[in-house]
């Protein structure tokens, strides 16, 4: 299907940008052919080169095909906006529609645009992200635990594109925040085990200096879920699959609670889990959950949870096409949204999927959170 969908892409570029040029014929194919070659790079590295989840490729060659890609991507939105406005000029002025509809120089203009902005948004896609500061209150958190600072890194997709370099910048920003506490919303990795040790290898040192907890998610089932975990574990990273911990400073505390993915039913692991993560705990503890995917936020909420922190949609990556992922996600795709008595934060993630390297309007970030208690609150007035 996905292959399908591109394919229609493609042609639909070539349809209204190539073939409405003046052109000479063998210009046109010259053109169409590496369109739809281009559309339909994911099949050859599926069956080539590694998987979809971990094309194995060099990166300078991943950033090409991204770039290409994004390119036919990007066109085809804005040709399809000059389409759709072209068709409501027309009872109005039939000029401006063949203008909009035909006229060769504007789509000719569009192409231009197409390349330059997936340009742009390759480079966004894979620079080492900024730090987003929050501050959120929570309810039931102890006084004590006012200003404790958890720093959440998600969607890190340690691949061919995004190697060993990258992440250690990544963790070296991190471990520069001196946080209290670290936590990994899931898809760390694309590729097996074999293939990512090397790049993953700075986990390591974040988790030398701090505390480390983490949840699979999607991306983790693909290639080896169980050698996954158990590497985890050796870089000192604590998974947290549908059970919880507490956290805190002396007496004050709160539960860290973490839940499995749903991507685990086809490979006969553990489904997502709120009530064995929640099992055992007091009904007045603050909970604060995570959770890769944000849909399920609802029932989370219901069951006790604080605060649930997810990741999973990258922000919807690209500025106008991110609605198409907030209707995936059930509305939520990037920051703060309150769901019932729990607030839940999207983060855009820090890196993303090697297959779709664009990033445009919707920034990666490394999110620094800090907690505040709305008991410390009442006490300082």
């Amino acid at each position: 299907m996905f292959h399908a969908v591109t394919c229609l892409l493609a042609l639909y570029v070539i349809w209204r940008l190539v073939w409405r040029q003046r052109w000479r014929a063998p210009l046109k194919w010259a053109l169409a052919i590496p369109i739809l070659l281009a559309s339909q790079h994911h099949l050859v590295t599926r069956n080539f080169f590694g998987s979809m989840a971990s094309p194995e490729i060099p990166a300078a060659a991943l950033m090409v095909l991204n770039w290409a890609f994004g390119s036919i991507v990007v066109a085809a939105v804005l040709l399809l906006v000059q389409d759709l406005l072209g068709l409501l000029a027309w009872p109005l002025s039939r000029r401006t529609a063949r203008t909009l509809l035909t006229a060769p120089a504007p789509r000719a203009g569009i192409g231009v645009v197409a390349l330059l902005l997936a340009a742009v948004g390759v480079w966004q896609a894979v620079r080492v992200p900024e730090v987003r500061s929050i501050e959120i209150q929570l309810a039931r958190l102890p006084a004590g635990l006012d200003g404790f600072r958890i720093v959440q890194l998600t969607d890190l997709h340690a691949s061919r594109l995004l190697q060993r370099p990258w992440m250690q910048a990544v963790v070296d920003r991190t471990r520069a925040l001196a946080p209290d506490l670290v936590v990994l919303t899931g898809d760390m990795v694309d590729g097996t085990v074999a293939a990512r040790t090397d790049d993953v290898e700075p986990l390591r040192e974040l988790a030398a200096q701090h505390t480390v907890y983490a949840i699979p998610g999607n991306h983790e089932y693909y290639l080896g879920y169980r050698q996954w975990l158990e590497h985890f574990e050796r870089l000192g990273v604590r998974m947290l699959l549908n059970e919880h911990v507490s956290i805190g400073r002396d007496s004050a505390q709160f539960v860290l609670a973490g839940v499995t993915d749903r991507a685990a039913a086809p490979f006969g692991q553990p489904m997502p889990d709120i009530d064995a993560a929640l099992a055992g705990v007091e009904r007045d503890a603050p909970v604060i959950l995570l959770s890769h995917r944000p849909p399920g936020a609802q029932e989370n909420a219901r069951a006790g949870a604080d605060l649930q922190l997810s990741g999973h949609t990258h922000g919807g990556q690209v500025l106008g096409l991110h609605w198409v992922t907030q209707w995936a996600n059930d509305g939520y795709v990037s920051g703060r949204y309150q769901v019932g008595g729990m607030q839940l934060y999207v983060s855009n993630g820090a890196g993303l999927w090697p297959g779709f390297a664009l990033r445009l309007g919707r920034a990666s970030e490394i999110v620094q959170i800090t907690l505040r208690s709305a008991k410390a609150s009442e006490k300082g007035r």
